[in-house]
């Protein structure tokens, strides 16, 4: 397995946000994430990309526990995260956003190589590229967010809510993309509350609830699960 999460234990002062939750990545995969909001979606990809400490549990990325390897270490490790919210600098030009991805490398030839793959999945990124993020669309922005990730050319992607906020044909686009992405050889952990366009793109799912994973399955068959369309798909 690629990423392994073992017995993880989330608190929040008293509040425990995550209770021993346990699941896995396999390398090729998409793996979605659903839930409703507070379920502890998010807490769990901030764990995993160092921004929360654990109080319990193991992390394990390509077999190593990685609980006390810094945030920046793990990007240079191979994992990346795309936050809610997009969260690009505002005040930064679209190649700028870029290059701060890509700060981990050190070798500029390669860093021209990804800038390069960059614009060509993101063409619209490539005209704007001296534009100030801040006077992006909401769907460009999360193009540059995705982009940004991608300049660290990580093993995986953790995406939290890509779709949030953005017009249907948008939202189309940006999951168009994320399965290019996965296309071309990057792991995906997806976090999405529209469950239905995340299982119609996974290959397997977890369901989250208060804190602990209470289903599990094949994306196919969460898809055609009576509990799981009526709570999450709406049906």
């Amino acid at each position: 397995m690629l990423l392994t999460i073992k017995n993880l234990s989330v608190y929040y002062g008293v509040i425990q946000a995550l209770k021993e939750i346990n699941f896995s990545v396999d390398r090729g995969e998409i793996v979605a994430l659903i839930g409703a909001n507070g379920a502890g979606k998010t807490t769990t990809l901030h764990t995993i990309s160092g921004l929360i400490d654990p109080k319990e549990g193991e992390i394990l990325f390509e077999g190593k526990d990685i609980r006390r390897v810094p945030g920046h270490q793990r990007v240079a490790m191979g994992i990346a995260q795309v936050p809610e919210g997009r969260r690009v600098f505002a005040d930064m030009t679209v190649e700028d956003n870029l290059r701060m991805g890509a700060y981990t490398r050190k070798d500029r030839t390669e860093y021209a190589d990804t800038l390069d793959m960059v614009f060509n999945r993101f063409p619209r990124l490539k005209e704007r590229r001296g534009q100030l993020s801040g006077t992006l669309s909401g769907g460009e922005q999360q193009m540059l967010a995705m982009g940004r990730a991608l300049m660290s050319k990580p093993d995986i992607l953790l995406l939290d809510e890509p779709s949030m906020g953005l017009s249907p044909i948008m939202v189309n686009e940006v999951f168009d993309i994320i399965r290019q992405v996965h296309e071309d050889g990057t792991t995906v952990l997806l976090v999405e509350q529209n469950a239905k366009k995340a299982l119609n793109i996974a290959d397997r799912a977890y369901v989250l609830e208060t804190g602990s994973i209470t289903v599990t399955g094949e994306a196919e068959e969460l898809l055609n699960n009576d509990s799981i369309r009526k709570a999450y798909l709406g049906e």
